[in-house]
């Protein structure tokens, strides 16, 4: 079958073969430990599998799992996603959000519980982004054609200062 690898869940059929392989191996005479070796599972898991006559389940995925008491809570996560989206943070990833905060001297949390929070809720980050960044492209066409006329008006000023020393010249 294979090198296997530790914590791999392995379905019922397939530790029903493993066990039937090992069996079958015992019942011609080899040691229990070296049919486990040959079929690449311990004789521990052997043992953890096969018990009272019956392959048993993986009970790893029905396991109940209480929450971390240090989860945040959804007034919490609710807080970091409306800091997050507040128009000067908008734009900006939680590397440079977090420690912003901090010299304000607020903390929220850290970067990675920035980033853990904001991924479930990306579609709503995008959006901001996208919103801030249609403002921010109006801001800069804005200010692109205002540099573009005062560039212009800067060149037209050097074209009348040159028209006029020239005609100083001339009349000179």
């Amino acid at each position: 079958m294979g090198e296997r690898q530790r914590g791999r869940l392995t379905s019922v059929s397939e530790r029903t073969q493993y066990v039937t392989w090992i069996r079958e191996a015992k019942e011609s005479g080899a040691r229990l430990p070296l049919a486990c070796e040959e079929a690449g599972i311990s004789l521990r898991t052997y043992k953890r599998w096969y018990q009272n006559g019956k392959v048993l389940t993986d009970k790893r995925p029905d396991a109940v799992r209480t929450e971390p008491a240090n989860k945040l809570s959804a007034s919490e996560q609710a807080i970091i996603l409306n800091v997050s989206n507040e128009k000067r943070f908008a734009s900006l990833p939680p590397t440079q959000i977090v420690p912003t905060l901090l010299d304000e001297g607020l903390y929220y949390g850290s970067e990675s519980t920035f980033y853990r929070v904001l991924k479930p809720n990306l579609a709503t980050r995008l959006d901001v982004l996208a919103r801030n960044m249609k403002v921010n492209r109006h801001k800069t066409m804005a200010m692109e054609y205002l540099d573009e006329q005062a560039a212009l008006e800067t060149e037209q000023t050097k074209e009348q200062r040159a028209e006029a020393s020239q005609e100083a010249e001339l009349a000179a």
